[in-house]
């Protein structure tokens, strides 16, 4: 679920991208040296910093707390899930193929006895296999040959791979005010900087938050301050107000094979 943090961590991106347009590893819009970052600055490395020519930019929440905007229902989309992971068969030959996404089940059934692996992280097409190749070995012969196994003695062999779904479920919505702050040697460097930062940020309605929701990014106002006769500090806040929701997330594993009872007869599928 989208936090707190979250939201920071999105403002510093888009700041990232407003003072470095072409990336950290070209100069910077201002020409000057800049750390961006969450949180309220160390006076004496800031200091350090303007006597130096670096710019820092922090993003903070207001002193504030948010307001609860909750007016919505609690109700969210089911999300299904498409497996990466493929898996094909000849007679009771199967290979594992595509991707091996996390959290992914690969199953073989052979003759009613079935075998699942969930893929974890750092899985191969040729981990997925073996460990498959492990579990049927409880029962039967298996030839492992890469992401290939071949069941010799099984008279019937079916092969799935599934993903479940998610249900995402929005349980509370809030706003909270973040200050955006430009810390700067100059003049100069500070009006550049926030002028590119405001331009940037003007320019979204709504930021991409790291759980896949969004918040809503409205522009409250802007605060100046000159101090340079005591820290050579050259300083304007952005204020702009984010909305985001507090998101829920249920996962649902799918049907791998499942049992049927049909006049008494038990039918694996």
């Amino acid at each position: 679920m989208a936090d707190q943090s979250d939201v920071e961590n999105a403002l510093v991106a888009l700041v990232a991208d407003a003072i470095y347009p072409n990336g950290t590893g070209s100069p910077s819009l201002p020409a000057a040296d800049c750390r961006i970052y969450r949180g309220w600055p160390n006076s004496a490395a800031l200091n350090a910093d303007l006597a130096a020519g670096r710019i820092n930019v922090t993003v903070i929440p207001q002193g504030e707390p948010g307001r609860n905007t909750t007016r919505f229902s609690q109700q969210g989309p089911t999300l299904q899930v498409q497996p990466t992971l493929t898996v094909s068969q000849s007679g009771t030959s199967v290979t594992i193929g595509g991707i091996a996404g996390n959290g992914q089940l690969a199953g073989i059934l052979v003759n009613s006895s079935s075998y699942v692996y969930c893929t974890q992280g750092g899985d191969t097409l040729e981990t997925v296999a073996a460990n498959l190749a492990t579990a049927v070995r409880a029962d039967w012969i298996v030839n492992l040959s890469g992401p290939t196994l071949m069941i010799p003695g099984a008279s019937y062999v079916l092969a799935r791979a599934v993903s479940g779904s998610s249900d995402m479920r929005e349980v509370r919505r809030q706003e909270q005010r973040f200050r955006i702050t430009c810390w700067c040697p100059t003049p100069t460097t500070r009006d550049i900087s926030a002028s590119a930062i405001d331009a940037m940020l003007a320019s979204f309605q709504f930021i991409a938050l790291s759980d896949g929701s969004q918040g809503r990014l409205q522009y409250h106002g802007t605060l100046v301050f000159d101090q340079s006769q005591d820290a050579l500090l050259y300083r304007r806040d952005l204020l702009y107000d984010v909305e985001y929701p507090t998101m829920i997330t249920t996962w649902y594993p799918a049907m791998l094979f499942g049992d049927l009872l049909l006049n008494a007869i038990r039918l694996t599928v």
